[in-house]
């Protein structure tokens, strides 16, 4: 059934799109009431068209940010859909104490995620609706991820270490909720800052400097 709510997503969607052309969506920032709301799940609001042409959008703006996820919301949109990729990093010893493996390209559509299991690992995080800063966050290290993809085929599987944090975060911004709500206060740094902290593959260094605990 088509109703105004759906009707009114499929315009704005479609109004996007058509102010963007081939190029990026703005990225909306913290202040922003649409990063507070808990997105509309997604139930067919858009045609097959539509919902292609807008993950494609989201893809480059992701891309170009660069980012390794992005939610509607972070482009003004209250829809329970996101995209995440991450290419994981050139550095071996540190990609793996960090347990950052390669991600491909991901459409998660209603996710949700589940703790599988009860270990939480902290490290800096930043945001594309947050620009210039970065804080640590405890995340769990394991979790279950549950959604469909863009084609609603089910997604059902157990993500660990980098690849956990990321769909942590990007589900997060679907529930109104973005990493500074969950950040260890002490920890927060501007971006030039938070790199220097996250050269370590556990941020202990920043821990004791910046007066924090670690799990």
């Amino acid at each position: 059934m088509v109703t105004a709510a759906s009707r009114s997503l499929a315009d704005q969607v479609a109004r996007l799109l058509d102010e963007v052309g081939d190029g990026l969506a703005p990225v909306v920032v913290a202040g922003d009431p649409v990063l507070r709301a808990v997105a509309a799940p997604y139930d067919g609001q858009l045609d097959t068209e539509t919902l292609t042409a807008l993950v494609a959008l989201m893809r480059r703006t992701m891309h170009d940010a660069p980012g390794v996820g992005l939610a509607a919301p972070q482009i003004g949109l209250s829809l329970a859909l996101a995209v995440v990729e991450d290419p994981g990093l050139g550095h071996r010893d540190l990609a793996a104490a960090r347990e950052r493996e390669v991600l491909p390209f991901r459409v998660l559509v209603n996710p949700r995620c589940a703790p599988a299991g009860d270990q939480r690992v902290g490290f800096y995080e930043g945001c594309l609706s947050v620009p210039g800063y970065a804080a640590v966050v405890h995340r769990f290290r394991q979790v279950r991820l549950t959604a469909a993809d863009e084609h609603a085929r089910p997604v059902d599987e157990v993500l660990t270490g980098w690849p956990a944090r990321i769909v942590q975060h990007e589900t997060d911004h679907l529930m109104g909720t973005l990493y500074l709500d969950r950040a260890e206060p002490r920890s927060l740094a501007s971006a030039g800052w938070g790199g220097h902290w996250a050269v370590e593959s556990v941020p202990r260094t920043a821990a004791a400097e910046l007066g924090f605990e670690l799990p």
